[in-house]
């Protein structure tokens, strides 16, 4: 397999894309052209890893599907098992000309979606190198309380100085309100009764949209670090890139109000400032593919490879105290 991200332009590039169903005909119609488009507009972002959620059937036939999307992109696909409730497994794919795959894990919590996490090394470097931990996720859609946990197990992987980098569907709001350019749903114009009880949580002051999962990921702790930085946030207020907060779906939905923020990436402090960008695209193609914008994370690929080999504990490595 030959990578087609494999030449040097000095940037990592990320997507995160939950395609609707694998783009698979039989579930939403169509003739089989939303999955074969669906490659195209991936490998026109020419990614170097990709966190792909609804990964729907990819599991059949030896895992045909998911290995015919790695041969596409030219990227390893990995991916963790679906289950009795939801066939529709999270993957990664990543670049095997920059990646060596270290580990590889799936985590399970209550049931729903399993977390795929590989854990890559970087070519060309020593053996001190510093691991990768990368996550696919696609939290629970129908209980605030699930992706809470979820949220927790997902904190796990970038503790206790580890390197992690991890995205997916949040099903859930951002919890920094003020900062957001897009608002949170106003429930009394959502028509799908379902929806409100699958997205608000029950507060003193009534209900209001759950933000559960971003908190436990991202919020500062009373410590004053924080686990996890927030790619769309910190591209909006320390690159000000305000284009990283746009909503991400539905694109296709308008019985459950306006588009919201709810596909997310995510990275420990010490990775952060490697990012160049956060770009959100919903344009023909992609919203033809799914019902959820394709999100790109941008890194600087020297000051990517400098925060897995540099020590941690080096002056002037950043901390989650430096970040906002």
């Amino acid at each position: 397999m030959t990578s087609a991200q494999s030449t040097d332009d000095g940037v990592i590039r990320v997507a995160c894309w939950n395609v609707e169903h694998n783009g698979l005909p039989g579930h939403t119609g169509g003739d089989g052209r939303r999955r074969q488009l669906a490659h195209d507009v991936l490998r026109a972002h020419r990614p170097h890893i990709v966190l792909r959620q609804e990964l729907t059937l990819a599991h059949l036939d030896g895992e045909r599907l998911l290995h015919e999307e790695g041969e596409q992109l030219g990227l390893t696909a990995l991916m963790a098992p679906g289950n009795p409730e939801s066939p529709n497994p999270t993957g990664v794919l990543f670049d095997p000309l920059l990646f060596a795959l270290h580990a590889r894990y799936t985590h399970v919590t209550n049931g729903w979606h399993p977390i795929c996490n590989p854990v890559l090394t970087l070519r060309g470097e020593s053996e001190a190198t510093k691991p990768l931990s990368l996550a696919s996720f696609h939290l629970c859609s129908y209980d605030p309380a699930t992706r809470e946990t979820e949220a927790k197990r997902l904190l796990t992987l970038g503790g206790h100085q580890r390197t992690a980098l991890i995205g997916g569907d949040c099903n859930s709001y951002p919890h920094r309100t003020a900062d957001e350019s897009v608002p949170l749903p106003d429930w009394s114009r959502v028509e799908d009764p379902t929806h409100f009880e699958h997205r608000t949580i029950r507060t003193a002051a009534g209900r209001v949209s759950d933000t559960l999962a971003d908190e436990v990921l991202a919020s500062t702790k009373p410590g004053g670090g924080r686990v996890f930085v927030e790619l769309g946030h910190y591209a909006a207020t320390e690159l000000r890139q305000p284009g990283a907060l746009n909503a991400t779906a539905s694109l296709w939905r308008t019985d459950q109000g306006h588009r919201s923020r709810i596909d997310r990436m995510y990275c420990t402090p010490d990775l952060a400032p490697a990012l160049l960008s956060l770009e959100v695209f919903a344009d023909q193609a992609v919203a033809e593919v799914s019902d959820h914008a394709l999100v790109i994370a941008t890194f600087d690929r020297t000051a990517f490879r400098h925060a897995l080999t540099s020590d941690p504990s080096a002056p002037g490595r950043p901390s989650s105290r430096d970040l906002p």
